[in-house]
């Protein structure tokens, strides 16, 4: 039998979700916990990989099971033995084709940053003073809208087949000392949105302007495009599948 597992984790402590022979992942905690608790081995799929020091404020990801499990009991158990930074919220029995990378059809992500000195915000937040024109890197978003390769925006040498990515959503907003950039699409490239983010930082502070935003996306160059902001910043939000309903739990 398949289920689905619904989590959220602060990615302080973890070298991404992706299981690393030599460090500490998401996917591996929880591989331990549910084997431990399941008396058998599991070995989970998740929805996509995060990297290190990236939050999920919801994540999902699939195991096999033989048998039926009690999942309120599953969920109160793993919440108990996992580590603080980790929280389940639900388990959910699937049909057993159901696929949590594959099947996701569209992802949210946000990225935050703060503007004032903080004593709470520095491990979930980028403390950035310079001020930035928000009108100009909303008029950047729309472009965004208008293509589907961003190759300029992926890692170099990412094991890919394709470039392309349908974006839904993309918008910043301001909330007193902190701004939040939120980006919505099927699916997303090895370090695209925090590329994307910082290209517009560079729009924001004036090195660049829109048109030259759009002339990098079709240079596909990831050298032409702006540098990468810090990854603790950065959360995976929301995962929505044709068959779950809609839930936030944070």
């Amino acid at each position: 039998m398949r289920y689905f597992i619904e989590l959220a984790y602060k990615g302080t402590n973890y070298h991404g979700w992706q299981y690393q022979p030599d460090a500490n992942s998401v996917q591996e905690t929880l591989n331990k916990a549910l084997s431990i608790l399941l008396k058998t081995e599991i070995d989970i799929v998740g929805a996509g990989r995060t990297d290190t020091g990236v939050h999920a404020k919801q994540m999902y990801a699939h195991f096999d099971f033989d048998n039926q499990i009690n999942a309120s009991q599953l969920v109160n158990k793993l919440n108990s033995f996992l580590p603080k930074d980790i929280v389940i919220f639900d388990i959910i029995n699937v049909a057993d084709d159901a696929h949590a990378r594959f099947d996701a059809s569209r992802r949210t992500y946000e990225y935050h940053i703060h503007t004032f000195k903080s004593a709470f915000n520095n491990e979930g937040s980028w403390l950035y003073k310079i001020p930035l024109h928000l009108d100009k890197m909303n008029e950047a978003c729309q472009i965004l809208f208008k293509y589907n390769d961003f190759e300029c925006f992926s890692k170099t040498n990412s094991d890919v087949r394709t470039f392309n990515c349908s974006i839904f959503e993309a918008n910043w907003k301001r909330d007193e000392n902190k701004i939040i950039f939120t980006i919505a699409a099927d699916r997303f490239l090895r370090n695209m949105v925090r590329a994307i983010v910082g290209t517009m930082i560079a729009i924001g502070t004036e090195k660049i302007t829109v048109v030259d935003f759009e002339k990098i996306i079709l240079s596909k160059d990831r050298g032409q495009a702006g540098f990468s902001v810090p990854a603790h910043g950065l959360y995976l939000t929301q995962i929505e599948y044709p068959f779950l309903e809609i839930k936030k739990f944070i």
